[in-house]
């Protein structure tokens, strides 16, 4: 499938059966300019098998984890609800990253989300913490201003600054991993929106314009990865979900260094699942902070 067939037929279809297909056909990197790809789709039934299908593609964990150096794997946590709701990061996949970040010599790997439901129930009920703490990590807990300390953001054009979670300022490395759901504001949530959860005050995003202000989360310091969950996407009534939302059986993980291109990959998936999208990863782009035009990227699409 040639790159700009790959982008028509994820917007083209409302069909379950159309955002698999588009990201989850098998097939070689669609360019060989770069010696990895700019993204990685996998389709596959294993959360763990979908990532590590992704990371071999990408050379390996051990290219953006270093020994001893101090790492945030910073999931979707802001939901007292169960990992089925599929409003927060699978448990078993953020354990999965902090063992194998350990594995190669992570001196320390944190966990931590300002959450929106009360944090030690969100913390518990998501089954994040459990899962986090029994693969090594340290759980940070987020929900005082007191964990949060102003930075300027360079470049800022509508969040000249903001505070950012004191892990994440300690952090040599920042693993994102968001899951993929419809928002009932912003539309998406994906690897951009993910590190809303890293900061302490949202009003001023909010305020801003959440499409407009986004983009200046990745100013500061950028995640050396993303990596989203998309096996059980919710359709409706997100980002929290209610009991009659709506879920696509994705079976799809999405990695790739850049976060808006990650974000457009996801985009093309809600697309073709009939859901309106941002335009954050588009004025990201106009910006320079990375790239949302699917057509210029080398994409591999696996399985596993």
């Amino acid at each position: 499938m040639e790159r700009r067939t790959f982008i028509k037929t994820l917007a083209a279809g409302a069909a379950v059966a159309a955002a698999r297909g588009a990201l989850g056909a098998p097939g070689a990197a669609l360019a060989q300019e770069a010696q990895y790809p700019d993204l990685v789709a996998v389709r596959g039934t294993g959360i763990t098998a979908m990532f590590d299908r992704a990371l071999e593609a990408l050379g390996g964990l051990g290219r953006y984890v270093k020994s001893g150096q101090t790492i945030v794997v910073k999931p979707n946590m802001g939901w007292a609800v169960g990992p089925e709701a599929a409003a927060n990061t699978s448990p078993e996949l953020v354990a999965h990253i902090v063992k194998n970040a350990l594995n190669l010599g992570a001196s320390k790997v944190i966990v931590f989300d300002n959450t929106c439901d009360n944090w030690a129930a969100a913390y518990r009920d998501s089954g994040l913490e459990a899962a986090a703490k029994g693969a090594g990590a340290t759980v940070a807990p987020a929900h005082e201003a007191g964990y949060f300390q102003e930075v300027q953001l360079p470049g800022g054009q509508y969040l000249p600054s903001t505070a950012l979670h004191e892990a994440y300022l300690e952090a040599d490395a920042v693993i994102n991993v968001p899951v993929l759901k419809h928002h009932g504001g912003a539309r998406m949530t994906a690897a951009m929106k993910n590190l809303m959860g890293a900061i302490w005050a949202r009003g001023p995003l909010h305020r801003a314009g959440i499409d407009e202000s986004l983009p200046d989360l990745l100013l500061y310091k950028k995640p050396v990865l993303n990596v989203v969950e998309a096996a059980r996407v919710m359709l409706s009534g997100g980002p929290r979900g209610r009991g009659d939302s709506r879920y696509l059986s994705g079976q799809l993980l999405v990695a790739s260094e850049d976060a808006v291109a990650a974000d457009s990959a996801c985009a093309a998936v809600l697309a073709s699942a009939g859901l309106p999208v941002p335009t954050y990863m588009k004025l990201a782009e106009e910006r320079g902070i990375g790239k949302a035009d699917l057509s210029s990227l080398n994409i591999q699409r696996l399985n596993a």
